[in-house]
């Protein structure tokens, strides 16, 4: 029997319920796309409300509306007892530039795309949070370094964010075996956005240190203590004291060898050329470009980003 639920949702603009029952463990997939293929006594479909609500573009709404035509690419010709299409009822009622793209699609070029193909292009936040998730659970910690590594901070800021900072959950329940990759990644994440350790999940409403001390998931006390960290305490640290304090292992590994290039440059390189060191006509002296190939190699190698290279052009350029 149909129940309409989703129509519900999405007449209400309630983004964030039909996302938690498109992505719950244990979900029912078939039972899932036969609510994306009920019409409603208006004839529609659920896509043809998500288009009639949808002005407003969250990251939320995006994930949503790609999963929903991933459920039923169909839809998207299909029409209402007014005659309409999701596509017209979206220009329409002005829906957000995102939806409206989607909705443009015709069946087999979404088919074509698929949620691979579509996703990057208009959810990618939820698209990330994705991956990220698939390599927490499958304990792939390089992945997750390198994916931070190269993209930039809003868009690692956002996927950090999504969900009421689910990937953080996910660090809490996946962590009952110690590892150094592991406890890094935590600190990167909640250096990257502090209030993440405040966040409750929406249906529990438990921290990801509730979570981690859980007797269920039970994570490693390494984890845990760096979970009862406050973001306070996270947002007035610098990420080299907060690195040291946590692991001072990885600080050495991390930060031995960057001091002591920038040590070299301070020592080889006038400080009124400092300035001058970003321009490659400059560098002229080969020390110095060995110096700086090694800063930068050492950006990349470990896992530290993008800040780092901007903490060594402040740290070269002369103060004022």
């Amino acid at each position: 029997m149909a129940t309409y639920e989703h129509h519900e949702w999405l007449k209400q603009r309630d983004w964030p319920a039909v996302h938690r029952a498109m992505i719950v463990p244990g979900r029912d997939l078939d039972l899932l796309i036969e609510s994306y293929e009920e019409r409603d006594e208006h004839g529609r479909l659920p896509h043809h409300w998500l288009a009639a609500k949808a002005q407003t573009h969250t990251h939320t709404l995006a994930h949503v509306g790609v999963q929903s035509i991933w459920y039923n690419e169909e839809a998207l010709t299909t029409r209402d007892n007014k005659g309409e299409t999701p596509i017209n009822i979206a220009r329409r009622s002005g829906a957000c530039a995102e939806i409206i793209g989607l909705l443009s699609f015709t069946p087999e070029e979404a088919c074509s795309l698929g949620w691979e193909g579509m996703a990057p292009l208009y959810a990618p936040v939820g698209y990330w949070n994705n991956g990220m998730t698939t390599w927490i659970r499958s304990r792939s910690f390089a992945d997750c370094h390198k994916w931070i590594n190269e993209h930039d901070d809003e868009l690692v800021r956002e996927v950090l964010k999504y969900g009421n900072s689910q990937l953080l959950l996910e660090i809490a329940t996946e962590s009952q075996e110690y590892s150094d990759s592991l406890a890094f990644l935590a600190l990167r994440m909640i250096h990257r956005y502090p209030l993440s350790l405040s966040a409750e999940d929406p249906v529990h409403s438990k921290t990801a240190l509730k979570w981690a001390q859980d007797p269920e998931y039970d994570a490693c006390h390494e984890i845990q203590n760096v979970l009862r960290l406050t973001p306070k305490y996270i947002s007035s640290t610098p990420f080299p004291t907060l690195l040291r304090h946590s692991l001072p292992a990885k600080y050495h590994e991390i930060y031995a060898p960057y001091n002591t290039v920038c040590q070299f440059l301070r020592l080889t390189v006038s400080p009124n050329d400092n300035a001058e060191l970003v321009a490659p006509t400059i560098m002229t002296n080969l020390n110095v470009r060995a110096a700086l190939a090694i800063l930068f190699n050492l950006n990349h190698e470990m896992s530290l980003g993008r800040s780092i290279g901007s903490q060594v052009l402040e740290f070269l350029l002369p103060r004022p």
